[in-house]
């Protein structure tokens, strides 16, 4: 099975403007989530689908591959699809976010490993577990449910499970009572030129939450526990964490 990473790169940003040029450790955020993707052992390569000439410029600068993709595309995955279109030799597109520098390369690894172990499922991602009230409280914090054979039952922003009654040892129960989703996936590329013909979901439309709309067409999605979840960069407080951390942290393999 052949894997490519594909890192969906937009210009435009709410929180934090143009946050994947901001370069204040010597690297664009975006080049540092494209090194840190070179940790990953399987995927074959990495490819960047960016939506502006000022990304693509920035992306040959540090010598990654950047393909130009729709400026009204709606999203990441749609900005994927683009590029398993192209790319008939790939059977695994493994969406990394442009603003997650610190992603650890065995993540990676893992959510590729998913599909290769089970070629029923569409599509794998990744969980963390909720050790903290205001955490699993936070609609900010999407939750994600699995059955006993892994695939996913439903992704939420509310709290679920929702305890009856609440016991603060719930939180550090083992197994885990409480998974956050992490936004990385691994999607066969059929599925992906699939996508197109999924219109978006009830469900969907009411928690804004893309993964729903797989769910809801039938489609299974495979979900792997890591213990550790890097922080994305959404606000300028996160990018000033990101840069004391760079000063003294090894980025994980």
């Amino acid at each position: 099975m052949i894997g490519e990473i594909v890192i969906p790169a937009r210009l435009a940003s709410t929180r934090l403007p143009e946050k994947l040029l901001l370069c204040e450790t010597g690297k664009t955020v975006l080049e540092h989530t494209y090194l840190a993707c070179q940790k990953a052992k399987l995927p074959k390569g990495i490819t960047i689908a960016v939506d502006h000439a000022q990304l693509f410029e920035t992306v040959e600068r540090f010598g990654g591959d950047a393909v130009m993709t729709d400026i009204n595309a709606q999203s990441g995955t749609d900005r994927i699809a683009e590029v398993a279109r192209a790319r008939p030799d790939v059977d695994v597109f493994i969406n990394v976010q442009g603003d997650e520098p610190e992603i650890a390369g065995s993540s990676i690894d893992t959510v590729m490993e998913l599909l290769q172990s089970d070629p029923s499922a569409h599509v794998a991602t990744l969980a963390t577990p909720i050790r903290s009230k205001s955490d699993l409280e936070d609609p900010a914090c999407v939750k994600v449910v699995c059955g006993h054979d892994g695939a996913a039952l439903y992704f939420s922003r509310s709290v679920i499970p929702h305890p009856r009654s609440w016991d603060d040892g719930l939180l550090l129960a083992q197994p885990p009572c409480f998974l956050q989703h992490l936004g990385i996936y691994a999607y066969r590329r059929d599925f992906l030129l699939q996508l197109a013909e999924l219109p978006m979901s009830p469900l969907e439309q009411i928690e804004k939450l893309e993964q729903l709309r797989f769910l809801q067409a039938g489609r299974r999605i495979l979900v792997g526990i890591v213990d550790r979840s890097p922080r994305g960069i959404d606000t300028r407080e996160d990018y000033e964490a990101f840069k004391l951390r760079q000063k003294s942290v090894v980025l994980p393999s």
